[in-house]
Parts: structure tokens; sequence; C-alpha cells
């Protein structure tokens, strides 16, 4: 039943996402690519964790950048420290083709009704039921810096990445991550 239903609010989302993406001639899987994009950190905005966040082939993903590079939608640049890597983000017109285009407004009006506490438990029970999913099929889990366990808070506005190194600011550790592991009753 849960599967069911799972399923068919994500064919409603890619309804809406495909009507959103009509005007612009985007097929879905451009528009999800965009949204990754914008939610990605700066360890996860390449084209090989976008490949595998989308469950996609590397060649796929590579004709879907190039239609939204094409389209000014988004950019790429080199790595700050390993030159050989490509870096994705949108760009200003992605950003605006992006807020325009989602359909959280259907979502909210869905959803209006349900108290807040009940959608707290759905995404909980969600979020566990995705988390084992890719475990138990051997994929990235991706998730937010936040709820992982290499995420090691220093202050309210600034936490450190223990697997990297790196300091991530308060609004980095709401995106999500490539090298995201959850957290376990022990490192939480």
């Amino acid at each position: 039943m849960l599967l069911e239903l799972v399923e068919r609010l994500g064919n409603l989302m890619r309804t809406e996402h495909r009507k959103s993406g009509t005007d612009e001639s985007l097929q879905p899987v451009h528009l999800q690519a965009l949204v990754y994009l914008s939610k990605a950190n700066r360890y996860s905005n390449t084209p090989q964790a976008l490949a595998d966040y989308l469950g996609l082939t590397k060649g796929t993903v590579s004709q879907t950048l190039l239609l939204l590079d094409r389209r000014g939608l988004i950019e790429r640049f080199e790595d700050d420290i390993d030159r050989r890597v490509v870096r994705l983000r949108l760009s200003s017109a992605g950003d605006q083709f992006l807020y325009e285009s989602q359909p959280t407004l259907a979502w909210t009006n869905a959803t209006r009704n349900i108290s807040p506490n009940r959608i707290r438990n759905a995404v909980s029970a969600l979020r566990e039921a995705l988390t084992q999913l890719q475990i138990d099929n051997e994929g990235s889990t991706f998730g937010a810096c936040n709820n992982c366990k290499q995420c090691q808070r220093l202050s309210q506005r600034a936490s450190r990445c223990g697997l990297m190194g790196d300091r991530i600011s308060g609004p980095e550790t709401r995106k999500i991550c490539w090298f995201f592991e959850p957290k376990t009753e022990e490192s939480a």
C-alpha cells in the first residue's frame, strides 16, 4: 500500500514537472538535474554525482548537461583544487527557471490540511525507507550534511565535515551530499 502511494505521488509530481518544462521543451530528467544542482553541496555538484543520484548512465547525464548548458540554465567551472574535476551550478537563468517551474504550489495545496506533526512523521518514515533501499542496493545514500554522522558542529553557524576536513556554513549543511553517511544511534 505504501509503495503504491509513493509511486502514485511520484507520477503526479513528474506530471507537474512535465507541464512546467513543456514551454522550454525540457524533459523531466532535465528538471530533475536542475533540482539536484540547486540542492547539491560543493562535494556533490559533479556530473558523476548527478548520474549516481538520478541512477542514470554517464552518457545520458552528459547529454542532459549539454542541453542545459546550451540553454544557459547551468554553468560549468573547474574545481579550485583539482582542475580535472568539472563542477556544475545553476546559472541565474536556471535558478529563475527552476523557481518559476517548481510544482510547490500543487504540493502545498495538496498538503494544506495535514498537520505538521503528521508530515514530520511521514518524512521520517520515508527517509528511513529511502536510506535502507539505497544501502540494500549498494548505492550512495545522499542526504543533508546536518543529518550526516560526519558533520561536526563547531558553533551555531559553522560545522566541519569529518570526512573532508572542511568547514561548512549553516546553509550548506542543509544541502545534499554524495558522501552522506546516516547517523547511527552511536553517532547521534
